[in-house]
């Protein structure tokens, strides 16, 4: 048992590989003893809006065929409609079942539903399940074997005050979201459908550099009439097939009994031991054998990781006796166009992208996931911390408390046997939404009730697996969890912290985990949470908080790496997030993703994913930086035929050499992994060269680049007007990746060039978010960047381009009035109170008229009362230039101020 967070933990844990494998067809070994028969294609699925139909009366459900794994919500929590559904969905399928198979016991095995669940054979309810991210088992009987049986199952996503998650910064997808499977064994096997294990579990005391104590123990049934005499035997062999060790034991079952067991001790002598350098996996094969005939009736296989591990308050995290940071990220398991229901290689492949990134470290977060993921850690050396949802808040209720305490043991037991978990957590950022703030007794009563709750879940955890340590999660409110007395109870505490985003500066996050930990100097500290928004679309030279660029993200991530590796008090980090993932109240530039990811929803690497490559990989790195920012753009010097722009090359050499057009650009020192480049772009495709050296072994990469160089003064003869795209009231550039354009901040008119006549930014009054623009969720567009910023008061807008016949685009969003988000969702550092007021604002009336070279073009535009609010407006017009004064646009005020959010021209001729 672990008495302090400075013992060292002597622990064996294993992978049961075929406990809960990825199913794809039943196994046509003659030897397999117990198969999965996948049960995945051809359900017949519809909603229930009105909650109404039964197992024996489907009323006028609409029936579709769906394939599982299958949600409910791929597509309406991406589209412009607030909310998404949250009802019954429900499913059947005729089984297919084989004459043989009726003397075996045979059971459904779901790996996920979302979140309660009820299962009907034939119209009968045989089994349910409340929560939405641990598997269960339901036993099938009295079947009829004549083709027609049918299994329904009715998944309900709504909200639940009993079941957690109550609320969170994540989408609750509904539906059969894992696969489902068939189970067939035999009437005498290992068993424990109360938990939807193989009911086999093994751990080991002793753990070394010389030895090991392997202890297997379960249990096993005999549904039989009879009592059966049996022989449990477990074989030990090594990765290349050498047997190391065997126990076994002899057992009586009486007939319809249930029993435990306990094998004598496998010992080990000099285990090839675990690690994330050399993730060595043993094997054991445990068997019931019937001592009358020789016949085996069930087999379970599991792959064995032996390691020892410590934390400590001071030193941090240390495996097989050796200090190792843990570095790496959090995980949702959603995915572009596939919500939740996400095919096991692609949630594989997250985990490959997280090791190829050098990352040691995975928070599997915040609810557990597909097997497949941990079966994956398992095999590449990826150390990992599994915690059920209770995310916010909590209810105060028995049944509340029930449930958690069932999701935890399901976990525990699930996921017992993965040499990768070194954690179970519990709570994340509890006391985000505090209730009754406005009654000090009650909120005090309902903090002693989190405290409470929290204390059974670390007894139950600890009584359950005393080999791992415990952990809950908090947000930055330190004082409010050590008042609360939570950070009492686990063993190590994890800081959700976003200095420099949510409120403060990212260089406050390196002295605000010194006094953390002065603070609480006995717990073992881990950063589960750290992070800033990057829309890989959106780029600064002059990035500042909230912008969502790319820059910001790379200077945020930066000071942070450097903050972690600096401090041995500091176990390890969790990036949040390993990938964008869905939030749907989310409005940001992306609506409805949160994009703090390293890879962005569909898993392509940003900058920040190659910045953690070139500090932790052990592989020589070398990457030219701003991958995706293929498109640029700005406009030329005066009579210049290059534009000046900054480039990132990401390395882990010391040194790299940089080509632009076929021309070298010299050799710069790497500092901090990154090279910085001043490089004249010229207009169009520009070719990109990276080179360096790494241990007498070069290293290159390349990109292509195609710049859009816009004239300064448009009379300049040696660069042509063609097209620009100008976003109002911002300084950031945007890529219309669709399109392939790229839209250039606006700027202050002067003659012979382009740019605005009068007019400010908008900007939220009081809002403690960015210094311009809105977030809000603009309807009608994918481009909301374009709309989310304007100027705002505006007298005009002047080209001074050459004659001819051009293509005006005025494009308008209404960012004032109810709907306009001013107050941050989550505000993990309460340091932003101010923005509450700017709700209570109210939108000023502005109507006006639009003048296009003198002809009136638009007349009394009030885009409140005739688009309604945040919704995108264009509005084209030919134009035709046939003198020197090129396009003038005036606005002129019929009531309030005249807006402008974008525009774009094209010549045409």
């Amino acid at each position: 048992m672990l008495q302090s967070t400075r013992s060292r933990i002597y622990c064996l844990v294993l992978l049961l590989a075929s406990c809960l494998p990825v199913f794809v067809q039943a196994q046509s070994s003659k030897k397999e003893t117990r198969p999965y028969v996948s049960l995945n294609a051809n359900w017949s699925f519809a909603k229930d809006p009105s909650r109404q139909a039964t197992a024996a009366n489907w009323g006028n459900l609409k029936w579709t065929t769906v394939s599982v794994p299958h949600t409910w919500n791929a597509f309406d929590v991406m589209d412009d409609e607030p909310g998404y559904y949250r009802g019954i969905g429900w499913y059947r399928k005729k089984l297919s079942l084989k004459p043989e198979w009726k003397n075996k016991k045979l059971a459904l095995y779901f790996e996920g539903a979302n979140q309660e669940t009820a299962v009907y054979l034939n119209g009968k309810k045989i089994g349910s399940h409340l929560g939405g991210y641990t598997a269960f088992t339901v036993p099938l009987a009295n079947l009829k074997f004549n083709g027609t049986d049918e299994i329904a199952v009715k998944v309900d996503n709504a909200y639940n005050e009993n079941i957690a998650p109550l609320t969170a910064d994540f989408t609750f997808f509904g539906g059969l979201y894992r696969n489902v499977s068939l189970v067939i064994t035999d009437a005498v096997h290992f068993q424990d459908d109360q938990y939807a294990t193989k009911g086999v579990y093994v751990h080991a005391d002793k753990v070394s550099a010389h030895g090991a104590e392997v202890i297997i123990n379960g249990s096993l049934s005999n549904a039989t009439a009879v009592q059966k005499n049996l022989n449990l035997l477990a074989t030990l062999i090594d990765a290349s097939g050498k047997k190391i060790a065997a126990t076994q034991i002899a057992v009586v079952a009486n007939a319809k009994q249930t029993l435990s067991f306990a094998l004598p001790v496998l010992s080990v002598k000099n285990p090839n031991l675990w690690s994330p350098e050399n993730p060595y996996l043993y094997k054991t094969i445990i068997s019931i054998i019937d001592a009358k005939t020789g016949r085996p009736t069930d087999e379970v296989t599991t792959n064995v990781g032996l390691r020892f591990f410590s934390f400590d308050a001071n030193a941090g995290f240390s495996l097989n006796g050796k200090a190792v940071k843990l570095i790496g990220a959090s995980r949702h398991q959603d995915f572009a166009g596939m919500g939740n229901a996400v095919p096991s290689s692609l949630q594989v492949k997250d985990v490959e992208l997280l090791k190829s990134m050098g990352g040691n470290f995975l928070r599997v977060a915040h609810y557990p996931q597909d097997q497949a993921v941990l079966d994956a850690c398992d095999r590449l050396g990826i150390l990992t911390s599994v915690e059920i949802p209770i995310v916010n808040e909590i209810t105060e209720t028995e049944a509340f408390t029930r449930n958690c305490k069932s999701m935890q043991v399901e976990m525990i037991k699930q996921n017992y046997n993965h040499p990768s978990i070194i954690i179970w957590a519990y709570m994340n950022e509890v006391l985000l939404r505090m209730k009754f703030n406005n009654d000090q007794p009650r909120k005090q009563r309902y903090l002693d009730n989190i405290a409470v709750l929290a204390q059974k879940l670390e007894d139950l955890t600890r009584a359950t697996d005393p080999t791992r340590y415990t952990m809950m999660s908090n947000h930055g409110d330190v004082n409010g969890y050590t008042k609360a007395g939570l950070v009492k109870i686990p063993m190590i505490v994890g800081w959700n912290l976003y200095q420099g985003w949510y409120g403060g500066k990212s260089e406050d996050f390196g002295p605000n985990l010194d006094k953390i930990h002065q603070q609480i100097p006995d717990k073992p500290m881990i950063i589960t949470e750290y992070g800033a928004d990057v829309d890989p679309r959106i780029h600064a030279f002059a990035p500042i908080r909230f912008d969502k660029s790319l820059e910001y993200g790379m200077l945020y991530h930066q000071i942070y790496i450097n903050a972690i590796m600096g401090r041995p008090f500091v176990a390890g980090a969790a990036a949040w997030n390993l990938a964008d993932f869905s939030s749907e109240t989310r409005d940001e530039t992306m609506p409805h993703i949160n994009n703090k990811g390293l890879l962005t929803l569909d898993r392509q690497p940003k900058n920040t994913y190659y910045l953690y490559k070139a500090h932790f990989s052990e592989q020589p790195f070398l990457k030219i930086g701003d991958g995706s920012w293929t498109i640029r753009g700005g406009v030329a010097p005066a009579n210049g035929t290059t534009l000046v722009q900054p480039l990132q090359v990401i390395s882990n050499t010391d040194s790299v050499t940089l080509f632009v057009n076929g021309k070298s650009m010299g050799r710069q020192a790497v500092k901090d992994r990154l090279s910085n480049w001043e490089v004249p772009f010229k207009n169009g495709i520009n070719e990109i060269r990276a080179v360096a050296t790494h241990q007498g072994k070069k290293l290159e990469d390349r990109t292509s680049i195609h710049f859009v160089l816009q004239p300064d003064i448009f009379a300049q003869q040696n660069l042509a007007f063609k097209a620009i795209n100008i976003c109002l009231g911002s300084p950031r550039q945007f890529i219309d990746f669709q399109q392939k354009e790229i839209w250039l901040p606006s700027q202050a008119y002067k003659a012979g060039s382009w740019g605005s006549l009068g007019g400010e930014p908008f900007k939220i009054k009081n809002s403690g978010r960015q210094a311009y623009g809105s977030d809000k969720n603009i309807r009608g567009t994918f481009n909301d960047p374009v709309y989310q910023t304007q100027l705002v008061g505006l007298d005009g807008y002047q080209l001074d381009v050459p004659k001819g016949k051009y293509e005006v685009v005025l494009h308008f969003a209404e960012l004032m009035g109810n709907g306009i988000q001013s107050v941050l969702p989550y505000n993990l550092d309460s340091l932003i109170e101010a923005s509450k007021s700017a709700n209570k604002e109210v939108p000023e009336q502005r109507i006006f008229d639009v003048y296009l070279n003198g002809k009136q073009v638009i007349a009394n535009l009030n885009l409140a009362s005739t688009y309604g609010i945040a919704n995108s407006v264009q509005k084209k017009f030919d134009c035709i230039v046939a003198d020197n004064k090129g396009i003038r646009i005036i606005f002129k005020s019929v009531k309030g101020k005249p807006v402008l959010n974008a525009l774009q021209v094209r010549r045409i001729d």
